[in-house]
């Protein structure tokens, strides 16, 4: 138990050291680390932790940590109350860097914020931010998620339909995301 701990301290911590653009832009970087790198969990249960994740009050990147540290020690066969150690552990993890980094900039960011150095390496962490954001939407769009045409033509067809409301809802009719989930999850329940 104390070497899976130690191995998910260590890579939550690289995900919290380099997830820069908030909790959307780490979901590529998890996924990778948690499903393909050390197979800690299925791409469906890590599917499953995303949404229970946006659905729950908080950062997403923190929640999502705290439910792969549980997940992936009950996974291993651990009890319940390892898989608690294990969240603490990995929220710990993702947090501590950028406790750090802001302990130590902080004081000289808003010393030197106007300086051109300073204003083009945020120019420069921009599209990045902007790549691993679409890198987890993409993650995202998964058979898991969405069905797939040879499997289900119908859930397909409801999923990719479900998408384009929440995506219109939100983008150009501005209406609640709370609302957005409530209708979609009613409409999950009635139409598949």
């Amino acid at each position: 138990m104390i070497a899976l701990l130690i191995q998910l301290f260590l890579t939550f911590f690289v995900i919290g050291l380099f997830g820069f653009g908030g909790g959307y832009a780490m979901i590529s970087l998890i996924q990778q680390k948690v499903v393909t790198a050390h197979a800690w969990m299925s791409m469906g249960q890590f599917t499953d932790i995303v949404a229970i994740s946006q659905m729950t009050p908080g950062p997403i990147g923190i929640n999502s940590a705290t439910y792969v540290g549980y997940t992936s020690l009950t996974n291993a066969g651990f009890a319940p109350w390892a898989g608690v150690i294990g969240s603490a552990t990995a929220t710990f993890a993702v947090v501590l860097p950028s406790f750090i980094l802001m302990l130590l900039i902080s004081r000289f960011l808003m010393k030197y914020k106007s300086h051109p150095v300073i204003e083009n390496v945020f120019r420069g962490l921009r599209p990045a931010v902007v790549g691993l954001l679409l890198a987890a939407s993409l993650c995202l769009m998964t058979s898991e998620n969405f069905g797939s045409p040879r499997e289900s033509l119908w859930q397909f067809l409801i999923s990719i339909a479900l998408f384009l409301f929440a995506f219109f809802a939100q983008r150009v009719y501005k209406m609640n995301p709370i609302l957005i989930i409530v209708l979609c999850a009613i409409a999950g329940i009635i139409l598949l």
